[in-house]
């Protein structure tokens, strides 16, 4: 792959959250393109911003893209889940975009496009390609049982026992080496007709994604480790894709005792977006402040009336 071009998602709601301001220190801790951070960068230009991710490309390519800021930007190699151990303390803001950058779902060599003439891709579906099992891998360890449950869980798919079966019964006759076996797996299982514009094998992709890369752990891990990681007042903002993300972060911000949650709903993309970026459908950002020490957490009469005055002014 020659270059790394990402569309960068909810890029003014995200800079708006975080609200960066001269002196402090942010974190992108899903660095890819560098889209958000180079936004941080500009909307203070006495900020700093340290950059996370475990993908090399995306690393080189964020890099080159960020240069000019000079050292407000640096860059840490690593997994967001592990951001505790990665990042200094006292962040003013962190923001993660959880979704898979385009240009790691478009290229044929990390076996996680769908498209037809990216068919001949192995069946890798790591993010870090220096480490890990890859999704063949992982097939070959799991029973069929254990697989179905894989595909039901983060992919919600109903016919997950069909397709592990099938996937598994290609496993075994050595026709199972790239992406293009994959689906032609799925597809003997359920068919290959799209239903609402869906590729019936979307669902079962997606789960083999999660479970390669350890996406929800991760995003445990992430949401457990931003108390400490952020100052009073800080603010997170993170940008989800499906549902299993989505509930993980609003269990978290619901906490009240640590968060005070800046949204009501999660925030979505704007239909002029969606138009632009279709990948942006889908995403949803919540964001929250971490409480300071002592501060209670408003009761509901206190909240009608902070309301009240945002909207209507104190008089």
């Amino acid at each position: 792959m020659t270059g790394f071009h990402h569309v960068t998602i909810l890029r003014d709601e995200v800079v708006r959250f975080l609200a960066p301001r001269a002196g402090a220190t942010y974190a992108d801790v899903t660095l890819g393109g560098g889209g958000h951070t180079e936004a941080l960068l500009k909307a203070d230009p006495a900020c700093r911003v340290i950059g996370v991710d475990r993908d090399d490309v995306a690393i080189a390519a964020a890099s080159a893209r960020l240069a000019a800021f000079g050292d407000r930007f640096s860059v840490v190699r690593g997994a967001f889940g592990d951001a505790a151990d990665l990042l200094p303390t006292g962040l003013a803001g962190l923001v993660a975009d959880l979704g898979v950058s385009s240009p790691q779902l478009d290229d044929p060599d990390r076996g996680m496009s769908l498209r037809r003439e990216a068919s001949s891709g192995p069946l890798d579906m790591r993010m870090d390609r220096s480490s890990g099992r890859t999704a063949r891998e992982l097939v070959d360890e799991l029973s069929a049982d254990a697989l179905a449950d894989v595909i039901f869980e983060f992919g919600d798919e109903r016919r997950s026992r069909k397709i592990a079966r099938a996937i598994k019964d290609a496993a075994e006759r050595g026709e199972l080496a790239t992406t293009g076996d994959l689906r032609h797996a799925i597809y003997s299982a359920v068919g290959g007709s799209t239903v609402g514009g869906i590729d019936p094998a979307t669902r079962t992709f997606q789960a083999l994604r999660i479970a390669v890369n350890d996406e929800l752990g991760q995003l445990d891990r992430l949401l457990a480790s931003l108390p400490a990681l952020l100052a009073e007042d800080g603010v997170a903002a993170l940008i989800s894709f499906h549902s299993l993300e989505d509930r993980r972060v609003k269990h978290a911000f619901a906490d009240e005792a640590v968060w005070e949650a800046l949204v009501k709903k999660p925030v979505e993309a704007s239909a002029e977006e969606v138009a632009h970026n279709p990948r942006a459908r889908s995403a949803k950002l919540r964001a929250a402040r971490r409480r300071r020490a002592g501060e209670a957490p408003l009761d509901r009469a206190a909240r009608y009336e902070e309301k009240r005055k945002k909207k209507w002014g104190k008089a």
